[in-house]
């Protein structure tokens, strides 16, 4: 406090004797100024510097990183390009425009402009935003080269091997996820979100024990984390230890109230341990937020049904239909439910559906269907006197797709008379990916790629994002 009162002295000593016209001094205040927060302060003596000289691009560029710290990006886009008049082959300007031209959504003048600074010197910081804009663009593959190459100019940047690793993890590449998270470790051991990310992979393939252990760590290093609890709770959800899971459920959603891959976690478990009123309670909040998800409209068209509440289980199914072009589970449930209420008509026209989606999946993947899906299909063929004999079977591709017809499955299960009234699903089966990207915290997989950037974040993210338990079943 000292040192600065006497700095401060020195300056305004200075300022005094040249009539505040000592360029360095109102630049060495502008500066003080920023530190502590002052920024509007700061941008008026930075202007002060540009005026007493105007060829100086430094001058310049530190009005405009005041005015991007205001908020203000068009007005920093403008001054930079003013300085990058001053000085064409400066990387910082180059670089700073990219960014601005982010925040305001002008992608492709970002590319140019950060593809400039790349030219003029590689920096991690370039390649990072490079890729956060392929990844808002929804542009997966594009986003991986740029941060392959990030990593084989900065092999031991574990930020940027981690944020690769969840990328090939989003995209079920677990080969390669593993590899990079696992470099990612060996530089830096506590690394919370590669452990974070292993553990989900773990978790997606069942290995429950070994993924507590992993978490364990990461507790000791971010015990406030949403996805971390997710994924927790969903391990136990694993282990069949519901009242485990439905506790540490409830603590990532008290960090987390609106993050709907917890509520749907939370509805899955309930439904699971057939507390159809509570699964109704998180399933609707968790379409509240995510309202275009088939599958969350199945599963709440189940609770309803045995809450006796026929009709909105109907328009449930109905929207799960119209949102949902891909499962024939969805199409399975509500072909049961139809042909309970004596609806065979319309039992038929669902069942119809189902085949043609079966078909497809078969013509264009080497899935595997849930052996229970195919005998309640039976079943149900045969009641409706189409066929009993539906052979839907090919060596599994992908766990995660099993997962879904397990969960999607059981619940036709739970359909009565025609089904038998079983648990819901094996753990992690259907439970949702947490892709919160800029998280640290794992990513999972969904149906889409994430459209947000995967940056580390400073106090949880990711978001590896989420993280992927049962698909992350829900990762986080």
């Amino acid at each position: 406090m000292a040192e600065e009162k006497l700095r401060m002295a020195v300056i305004k000593e200075q300022l005094q004797e040249t009539q505040g016209l000592c360029e360095y001094a109102i630049y060495v205040q502008a500066l003080i100024f920023r530190l502590e927060g002052n920024i509007q302060e700061s941008l008026e003596l930075f202007q002060t510097c540009a005026v007493l000289s105007p060829q100086c691009a430094d001058n310049l560029k530190q009005v405009a990183r005041s005015l991007f710290l205001l908020g203000k990006h068009k007005a920093a886009t403008e001054v930079y390009n003013e300085a990058a008049k001053l000085n064409q082959k400066d990387w910082e300007i180059c670089h700073n425009l990219g960014v601005c031209y982010t925040y305001l959504k002008q992608f492709s003048k970002a590319q140019d402009q950060l593809h400039s600074a790349l030219q003029l010197n590689k920096h991690d910081l370039t390649y990072i935003m490079l890729g956060k804009i392929h990844l808002l663009e929804g542009d997966l593959d594009k986003a991986i080269e740029i941060y392959k190459k990030a990593v084989e100019f900065s092999p031991e940047n574990t930020d940027l091997l981690t944020t690769l690793g969840l990328l090939y993890l989003q995209l079920g590449v677990y080969q390669k996820a593993f590899e990079h998270l696992g470099n990612a470790l060996t530089y830096d051991p506590a690394n919370y979100k590669a452990i974070l990310a292993a553990g989900s992979m773990m978790q997606t393939h069942g290995d429950f024990d070994v993924a507590l252990t992993k978490y364990r760590v990461v507790a000791c290093a971010i015990p406030e984390s949403p996805p971390l609890w997710n994924n927790i709770g969903m391990c136990f959800f694993g282990k069949k230890k519901y009242v485990a899971a439905i506790s540490c459920l409830k603590r990532a959603n008290y960090l987390a109230p609106f993050d709907w891959k917890i509520l749907y976690n939370l509805g899955l478990v309930h439904l699971t341990m057939q507390q159809y009123a509570s699964a109704f309670h998180f399933l609707s909040a968790a379409i509240n937020f995510q309202p275009k998800m088939g599958e969350l409209y199945m599963l709440l068209a189940v609770a309803l049904t045995n809450l006796e509440d026929t009709e909105n289980a109907k328009r449930a199914y109905a929207e799960a239909v119209r949102l949902d072009k891909c499962n024939p589970l969805v199409n399975l449930n509500y072909a049961v439910l139809l042909y309970n209420q004596g609806d065979k008509k319309g039992a038929l026209a669902q069942y119809q559906e189902m085949e043609k989606k079966v078909n497809f999946l078969k013509d264009n993947s080497t899935l595997e269907f849930d052996s229970e899906m195919v005998e309640m299909a039976q079943k149900l063929g045969a009641a409706l006197q189409v066929g009993e004999a539906l052979v839907w079977t090919k060596p599994v591709k992908d766990p995660k797709s099993k997962h879904r017809t397990n969960s999607a499955s059981k619940s036709a299960a739970l359909q009565q008379p025609l089904g038998s009234n079983q648990a819901l699903g094996q753990a992690m089966s259907s439970a949702a990916a947490y892709r919160k990207l800029p998280s640290g915290a794992v990513g999972a997989q969904l149906t889409k790629p994430p459209s947000l950037p995967l940056e580390p974040e400073p106090e949880s993210t990711v978001e590896a994002s989420p993280t992927e338990a049962s698909e992350q079943k829900k990762e986080k």
